[in-house]
């Protein structure tokens, strides 16, 4: 493996453990300039997570800037409109292969919903800065750290659904939620997918960074205009019934 992707998972498990130091610190520096957290609890912590995954990200991408530009997939990569076709396919394969793996854990008797989304949403409706961590920075992150450097460093030397699998299972331990880890290896296999398919990892990249802003906005933004929608529904639903019935 290149000492670039090295540096890149060293850089990418301490932002994940930079917390325990990073907020403590944020929220140190915040009194001294005389800002009351306490009017806001967790601002500290959510300024360290952008901070944090910022800074990561820039770091990522200084060290892959001439991969960028001279890596294998720019020249034999998928066109632009493939490429394109492709990350729009791949939002709706994801969020299908999401509800496919969450039906299969609803029947073998895994309760339904992730409590990792569920605080994201939480922090969200608080702090409504975090959607740049969730829905963009996280995914570019995930897609370079478990696509593009774990899955391509088992592909060279297993089949595409080994490496898969392996990548995927990974990617659902840093979720922190192992009873999840068929929604998260689904996942997985849909983006490795689409990345093995057009040699190019900005394709995944902007199907996750979709379906996370889908997921998102549905659940908080629009939540309330789709729970009336779904009211909506149902009365119409009833009064047909009781028209025709």
């Amino acid at each position: 493996m290149k000492r670039e992707y090295w540096i890149i998972l060293i850089a990418y498990i301490a932002m994940q453990l930079s917390s325990f130091i990073g907020v403590p610190i944020t929220s140190l520096v915040m009194e001294m300039i005389g800002f009351n957290t306490n009017h806001s609890q967790g601002f500290a912590g959510v300024t360290w997570l952008v901070i944090s995954f910022s800074i990561t990200l820039v770091v990522v991408l200084l060290l892959l800037r001439k991969e960028m530009v001279t890596a294998n997939e720019v020249r034999n990569g998928a066109s632009l409109g493939r490429s394109i076709l492709w990350s729009i396919t791949g939002v709706f394969l994801a969020l299908f292969a999401q509800a496919f793996a969450a039906n299969i854990e609803r029947l073998i008797g895994i309760e339904v919903g992730s409590d990792n989304t569920q605080q994201i949403l939480r922090i969200i409706e608080t702090f409504p800065i975090m959607i740049v961590v969730s829905s963009v920075i996280g995914p570019i992150l995930e897609e370079i750290v478990f696509r593009k450097i774990i899955f391509v460093a088992f592909y060279k030397r297993f089949n595409f659904f080994l490496s898969a699998l392996l990548s995927s299972v990974i990617f659902s331990f840093a979720h922190m939620e192992p009873e999840h880890t068929l929604l998260y290896s689904a996942m997985g296999f849909t983006f490795a997918y689409l990345y093995v398919k057009t040699n190019r990892i900005l394709v995944p990249i902007v199907a996750h960074v979709s379906m996370n802003t889908f997921v998102v906005l549905v659940q908080s933004v629009y939540r309330e205009d789709l729970e009336k929608l779904i009211k909506q529904a149902e009365q119409m639903q009833s009064f047909i019934g009781g028209f025709f019935l």
